[in-house]
């Protein structure tokens, strides 16, 4: 398609040697057998004739082209590329013979380059003796990941160099790889010393959107905070929907800078808290960015604010198992992290994606506290009925645990209360202490500090 340039989007590159022989590779990696075909299908009925750069093509929709890249006489039609490989079989890349005159190529012969995207053909247009020479397919970090084929000096996406390596340099898929690249160890290093006053970090997760992440993390932060001894920081990494700062009351303020770093907004003066929607003109301004930019928040927040001396520092996350997620378990790999505590709703709907939370954590090594079921029932203030408003189809998140092995920290119930403090910026544990619902929060957040006290002692006796 004219216009379209190569590096605007991640694509395997093949290089692919027609000649008047007729023979082609007779093995192509194909992402996918039914793209590709229809692919070779359409190359295949576009007849070139060299020289002149006249083109002779099919009926039919025609959605690339094919452009010259020798001089000659007109050269037969391209055979159409053979079927695909048998499942479970994966063709090997074969070296693209110099297409040069008396060095490999047919009499008369071409050389394209194909650029194979979904739909979308983008011939080499260069001179035949400067087409590429090495292996058929060159596949960046996406066809990676599905076993594909890569250069001999890309250091591969799961590399601390991947995105930032000389071999990257003009790779379509350069910002993929270096938005999911470990950390650099200087910037580990860098972390580690920000955050090693930092005595307990617990990272507030689920699957599910509406969970009442944000709820929970600003009630643990309040319930820890209760204790005046001890010092609390609420993070808050939830980028595109920054909830934190209303529901803590702190919805217009500012972020300060000064000599040691960005100072966070305090709520009390034992309860810190950082967000992106400080840095907001607006509370309905709407935050599009790309993974590397959420990235390099979320480590400017970790390396840059001053945090000062923190028992407790909460992290609220974002629904889903992405950059986010990754991100703020990738940097702070530097320091000691004591888990995360999985938030849900007993309907089936919602287990279903915490489920691959519980999943995410056991493949990043994330220690898991335990679950906590939001929305568990509704007690009736007046009769003290329960009625089941999401109701458990499955058995709830007591179910789940079991048969996960997974830790039930408690169930907390309806309470109409608790949607009102926080559009307000109000504690629910203060303003409501006899609701039941409180009486569960304050359970779970016992059962929480107990964790990490327990979690903490053999690394304490070995200092």
């Amino acid at each position: 398609m004219p216009g379209r340039r190569w590096g605007r989007a991640a694509a395997v590159t093949a290089s692919v040697r027609c000649g008047v022989s007729g023979e082609m590779p007779t093995s192509l990696h194909r992402p996918t057998a039914t793209g590709l075909d229809s692919l070779a299908s359409r190359a295949a009925r576009r007849p070139c004739l060299e020289g002149d750069g006249a083109h002779s093509r099919a009926p039919g929709p025609q959605k690339g082209r094919v452009q010259r890249t020798g001089v000659g006489k007109a050269a037969a039609p391209a055979p159409a590329l053979p079927a695909p490989p048998a499942a479970g079989r994966r063709p090997r890349a074969r070296p693209l013979a110099d297409p040069t005159p008396g060095r490999g190529a047919p009499p008369g012969g071409s050389a394209y380059r194909l650029r194979v995207r979904a739909r979308h053909t983008e011939p080499f247009s260069g001179p035949a003796s400067l087409a590429p020479s090495g292996s058929d397919v060159v596949v960046g970090a996406m066809a990676e990941t599905a076993g594909g084929a890569q250069p001999d000096d890309c250091p591969g996406s799961a590399s601390a160099q991947a995105g930032r390596a000389a071999a990257c340099q003009g790779c379509p898929n350069q910002g993929l790889c270096a938005a999911g690249a470990a950390p650099d160890p200087a910037e580990l290093s860098e972390l580690r010393s920000r955050l090693q006053a930092v005595k307990h970090t617990v990272l507030v997760l689920s699957g599910k959107g509406g969970v009442g992440k944000s709820t929970f993390s600003t009630l643990l932060a309040h319930g820890l905070a209760a204790d005046e001894a001890k010092q609390v920081a609420l993070l808050d990494i939830d980028i595109c929907g920054p909830s934190i700062p209303k529901m803590t009351g702190l919805e217009g303020e500012q972020v300060h800078q000064s000599g040691s770093g960005w100072s966070p907004v305090y709520v009390e003066e034992n309860l810190g808290v950082m967000s992106v929607g400080f840095l907001l003109s607006s509370p309905d301004d709407a935050v599009i960015w790309r993974g590397p930019k959420k990235n390099g928040l979320i480590k400017q927040f970790l390396r840059d604010v001053d945090w000062g001396e923190v028992d407790y520092l909460i992290v609220d996350t974002p629904p889903g198992t992405s950059d986010e997620h990754l991100s703020v378990v990738q940097y702070l790999s530097a320091t000691h992290v004591d888990g995360a505590v999985i938030i849900t709703t007993p309907q089936e709907v919602a287990l279903q994606d915490v489920r691959k939370e519980i999943n995410f954590c056991h493949k990043v090594k994330l220690p898991i506290i335990g679950v906590v079921e939001n929305m568990s029932g509704f007690i009736c203030p007046k009769c003290k009925k329960e009625s089941q408003i999401f109701p458990p189809t499955t058995g709830g998140a007591e179910k789940m645990c079991q048969n996960l092995n997974v830790s039930l920290l408690g169930k907390v119930p309806l309470d109409p209360r608790i949607g009102e403090c926080c559009d307000k910026g109000q504690s629910f544990l203060s303003e409501a202490p006899e609701s039941p619902a409180t009486s569960s929060y304050r359970d779970i957040i016992q059962r929480i500090q107990e964790y990490c006290d327990q979690h903490h002692l053999p690394e304490e006796k070995i200092i």
